[in-house]
């Protein structure tokens, strides 16, 4: 999903996005826990491997719920589970409601980040591009069915210094990788691919990397 950030942080709306334009860093300083678990990365697979892939996607983007659905279960069975890559996720939301869905997904247990993350990219139908009712409200129903009481929904998308790192994380990684597409994935940090692509150029460029 091609993207720009200007349009994002236009159409993302004041009230959104209010108290947003500090660094992280003014956040922890203003009482954020370092070990609060929300800012902890999200990793799959052996913390040994010799190859680590990054994926930075956004979970309103159909590109890369089409690399969620087709190519990374393939990714965990074969690569992730038997240890032979690091998986790293990143947040990397293209629009209002993809922040949102970020803040939920980094708000529940660390466990069930994954899972969540993989049922709103296999749904977005039912909640990103829903018609007949409100997204947001939407959402609120997908985090309840992963376990989040709709008051804790309430506070969550209301988090400013969440939303704050999400906002900073996402602008480091543009400035220094220049991103224009989502899901955008890093080879050991060597190979860099913007495309959902399909398993066996998935494995084509762990070979590049390694």
């Amino acid at each position: 999903m091609a993207f720009s950030r200007r349009s994002l942080l236009a159409t993302a709306g004041t009230g959104l996005l209010l108290g947003t334009t500090g660094r992280f860093a003014q956040a922890q300083s203003a009482g954020t826990p370092a070990t609060d678990s929300r800012f902890a990365p999200r990793v799959l697979g052996n913390p040994n491997a010799k190859v680590v892939v990054e994926e930075w996607f956004s979970l309103t983007c159909i590109h890369c719920a089409h690399f969620a659905e087709n190519t990374f279960p393939q990714v965990k069975k074969n690569l992730i589970d038997t240890g032979k890559i690091r998986y790293v996720f990143h947040d990397f939301p293209t629009d209002q409601l993809a922040i949102l869905a970020s803040m939920v997904a980094r708000t529940l247990p660390v466990d069930r980040y994954e899972a969540f993350a993989l049922s709103l990219l296999s749904s977005l139908d039912r909640w990103a591009y829903v018609r007949e009712a409100s997204p947001v409200e939407a959402l609120k129903k997908m985090a309840a069915f992963a376990g989040m009481p709709g008051d804790t929904f309430d506070k969550t998308i209301a988090d400013q210094q969440l939303m704050q790192f999400i906002l900073n994380q996402q602008t480091d990684a543009q400035n220094k990788y220049h991103f224009d597409s989502t899901p955008t994935f890093r080879f050991n940090d060597k190979v860099q691919v913007s495309n959902d692509m399909a398993y066996d150029e998935f494995v084509k460029h762990l070979s590049e990397a390694s």
